[in-house]
Formats: C-alpha cells, structure tokens, sequence
C-alpha cells in the first residue's frame, strides 16, 4: 500500500506520523523509527519504506510535533534543529513514542505484541530511552545515539541511569570516529548494560563518525550502513518474527 501521513493523539495534542505498510492483508509486526534532529525527512521516510517489503508494518512519529505541524529542516540548519532539541523533554518523548505504540496496537494490520524500534541521533537517544520507559516493546536498535549519558529539559535521570529499568534486547550501532557519543560514551553505555545483565549486541564501524547511515549528508558510509541495516533486520526478524 502507499505510504500516508496518519495523525496520533497525544493526551490533547496531535501528532502527525509517516505510515508504510505491505499491500496483501494480513497482521504484521511493527517497527518504529524515530527521526534525527531535522524531523521526518525525505531520508527517515525512504528508511520507513524499507518495511513493508520484508513484511513489517513501519511508522515514523513526528518528534517535534510541537513546534508545528510537518516541522522538517535542512542539514544545513543545524542551530535551528539544535534549538528545537532544546526546548524537548524526556517526559514528553516518552508520552509521544507510547502514543506511537498504543496507535500501532490499536490497528487491525499489526500484531500488537510485535512493536519494535529504531532510531538515528537523536531518534537512537529516543530508543535507548523508550527501552527503559515504553511499554509493549519488544527490541530497540539505537543508532549513534547522542546524549545518552545526560537527560534532556534539564531535569530527571538520564537514559543510561534508567538501564536497570530496560526490558527489550538492545542493538547499537556507532562510529569510532563520532563525538557524541564517543567510543568512551559507548563504553560506558555497554558497560552499563552489561552490569544490569541486558540483553545487548553494539557494533563499532571504523572509519565512521556521526551519521554514517544517513546517504543524504557527507558523513554517509555505505558500506558501514548496509551491515549495519543487514543486522538492524536480524535482530528485528530475531525478536518481533522469531
């Protein structure tokens, strides 16, 4: 089926998402994915559209929905898309990935105890975070998430002091050459994880720095992104098909 733009309520607010899905009729399993910094672009959309034809169902929420609707910016405008990760809350991160689950749950084209998620920069921060404080997951792919040591809206624990809180197996996929979170950041997250005994797998890419999925910005590594998207469906097909 094509690709729609669908609204999904927030307590009283709306928030828009990016919906795939496969054409023949049937329940599937369903995989969120959560956006960089610059919104639900033409690039977080081509990767939603990934989905359907491996038989998942794939919805990307609008995380700065509240900024306004369709809120998207350019690579280029990196202070303007920093300033909107400013003015985000844990809190309400995580109301806004629960209202994306508990939509999927509620459509008659999902299997609701087969929701899973993946996210980029800021969406791989939203992921690791949604793992410790969303329910009805059932797997999380964080993808170079930054941030993941320090809370957001200045107040509250940060994700990795909510590790002991986690409940779904956990993939990460990062650069050696990235700066946030730096292989020491990554250290300390697997560390974390390993101490609360989690179910994890992290990947380090040589050669890679922030945004090496990402084929829209410079910092792309195709080779880097196409085994990291071969495991991302592994561990999906492993823990939403298995």
């Amino acid at each position: 089926m094509p690709a729609s733009w669908v609204d999904i309520k927030v307590g009283r607010q709306t928030m828009e998402g990016y919906l795939t899905q496969p054409e023949a009729q049937g329940r599937y399993p369903a995989v969120l994915v959560i956006q960089e910094i610059w919104g639900v672009n033409s690039h977080i959309q081509s990767v939603t559209e990934r989905f359907p034809s491996k038989g998942y169902v794939g919805l990307a929420p609008a995380m700065f929905h509240r900024e306004g609707r369709m809120t998207i910016g350019l690579h280029e405008e990196f202070d303007t898309a920093l300033a909107r990760l400013g003015r985000c809350t844990d809190a309400n991160i995580v109301a806004d990935v629960q209202a994306a689950v508990d939509y999927l749950k509620a459509q008659p084209f999902v299997l609701p105890d087969r929701i899973g998620i993946v996210g980029f920069c800021f969406g791989g921060r939203v992921s690791y975070l949604a793992a410790c404080s969303v329910k009805d997951l059932k797997a999380s792919v964080v993808y170079y998430g930054g941030r993941i040591l320090q809370p957001l809206g200045g107040t509250g624990p940060a994700p990795i002091e909510q590790t002991s809180k986690i409940t779904v197996p956990i993939l990460g996929m990062f650069g050696e050459d990235d700066q946030n979170p730096t292989p020491t950041d990554v250290g300390r997250i697997q560390g974390e994880l390993t101490q609360h005994h989690k179910t994890h797998e992290f990947h380090m890419y040589p050669g890679c720095g922030h945004g090496f999925h990402c084929d829209a910005r410079p910092s792309y590594r195709p080779e880097a992104a196409r085994d990291a998207w071969t495991k991302t469906m592994a561990w999906f097909d492993k823990y939403l098909k298995g």
